[in-house]
């Protein structure tokens, strides 16, 4: 058999894979949250509260989604155009049109020009969270921030599109399978390295003072069965005003990470529900979860870029000889772009259910569906969150369920308990 057709029998079964680890691992039969209860819940939520959230979203969204649909049209023109190829090979040329500095520096380049122009829509993004007084960093902290994003993605960039083109050169024919198995290995070592030395770099995480609710909280860990190393403190509120909490890594990196501005802002059982809630992400285990999915789609992604790729039609409008080449980075990238914006919708669902399901793990360990509700409440007062966003915005791209359904979930929750 041909290495395209092991390639397509390849593709069949890591799509398989994906679909029965999504079918098994992810809980579809997400916790009751009728309806009635929804709208009851949002006509209990302040009017004005209410409304100044769905102004500040109606000032967001524009911007939002030009900065989609811009994205996606750079990326068009970078990999269905020569212009990418030509990109490439002018970033190479100072160097004799090595093939690593095409693969290193042209592929960056290909990534800086499509992050330039979408770069006056972030821009913007930042300047109405200023005006709606969510961000706090001013514009020398946004920029800070935005230079060492840039940064972190170029040496992870850097080392991917080494990785990548070495494979190509040292095994032509089969590179897609090498590829894959690599694509699959980066995605597993990130869950490692980026908890312990990636989010350093954007925040100062800081043990959680010892006292009764530090006790409290590592308490719950070990009563829920859960292996917690620590309760880490972020310094979020220089940069934001918004109020969250967040689990990252497992095994030995395992940490759960409180911001600031949510301990001053909310009661000590309002926090207790944030982290019974990230405790129920850790006792599900869906970090390791999401990693496995996200490996098995990674190498799926390089099957299919392979295939897609290596279509004539496609090849001759990028200007190029074989989608493996150096040259041809712009094509998958607007391959890849294409692909991220037709599986959001799916991605936001199985995310959903993840997040429901941590809910429901709150709600049972604490016993306290008062404070569960309470502390939403304070989610979308102070991260200025419709609490019921329009259908059609919600089913493509809300990763976590709106806030009339978290009420919504935490009073049926009520009622069952009694």
């Amino acid at each position: 058999m041909s290495p395209r057709g092991w390639a397509v029998l390849t593709l069949a079964g890591l799509g398989l894979a994906v679909l029965v680890a999504a079918l098994v691992l992810i809980p579809w039969n997400r916790p009751p949250a009728p309806r009635a209860d929804q709208l009851a819940a949002l006509r209990d939520l302040p009017a004005d509260q209410v409304e100044r959230a769905r102004q500040f979203r109606s000032a967001l969204r524009p911007g939002s989604w030009a900065a989609l649909g811009a994205g996606l049209l750079v990326a068009l023109a970078l990999g269905l155009t020569p212009l990418g190829s030509r990109l490439i090979e002018l970033a190479g040329r100072p160097f004799g049109d090595h093939w690593t500095a095409q693969a290193i520096l042209g592929g960056l380049a290909v990534v800086l020009v499509a992050d330039l122009v979408t770069l006056p829509f972030a821009a913007w993004r930042h300047s109405v969270l200023t005006r709606w007084g969510l961000a706090t960093n001013g514009w020398a902290g946004w920029a800070v921030d935005l230079l060492k994003s840039y940064a972190v993605s170029a040496v992870i960039g850097a080392v991917a599109l080494l990785g990548f083109y070495t494979v190509v050169r040292l095994a032509p024919r089969w590179w897609w399978a090498f590829g894959a198995a690599g694509a699959a290995t980066l995605v597993v070592l990130l869950s490692f390295v980026l908890p312990v030395l990636v989010e350093p770099v954007f925040n100062r995480f800081s043990p959680m003072e010892p006292g009764p609710l530090r006790t409290q909280l590592m308490d719950l860990a070990a009563r829920d069965g859960v292996p917690v190393r620590d309760v880490l403190v972020a310094d979020a509120s220089r940069r934001t005003r918004a109020v969250n909490a967040y689990v990252s890594g497992f095994g030995p990196t395992r940490r759960v990470v409180v911001y600031d501005n949510l301990l001053r802002e909310a009661t000590d059982a309002e926090v207790t529900a944030v982290v019974a809630h990230e405790l129920g992400h850790a006792k599900d285990r869906d970090v390791p979860v999401g990693t496995l999915t996200g490996a098995l789609g990674a190498a799926a992604a390089v099957v299919a870029l392979y295939l897609i790729g290596s279509w004539p039609p496609l090849l001759r409008l990028a200007g190029v000889g074989s989608v493996a080449e150096p040259r041809a980075f712009g094509l998958l990238l607007a391959l890849v772009t294409v692909a991220g914006l037709v599986f959001a919708p799916a991605q936001a669902l199985m995310s959903r259910r993840v997040e429901a399901r941590a809910d429901a793990h709150a709600l049972a360990l604490t016993g306290d569906p008062a404070a569960f509700e309470s502390m939403q409440r304070r989610l979308s007062s102070v991260n200025l969150s419709d609490p019921d966003p329009p259908r059609w915005e919600y089913l493509y791209s809300a990763s976590h369920p709106s806030t009339v359904e978290r009420i919504a979930a935490a009073r049926a929750y009520a009622r069952k308990a009694g």
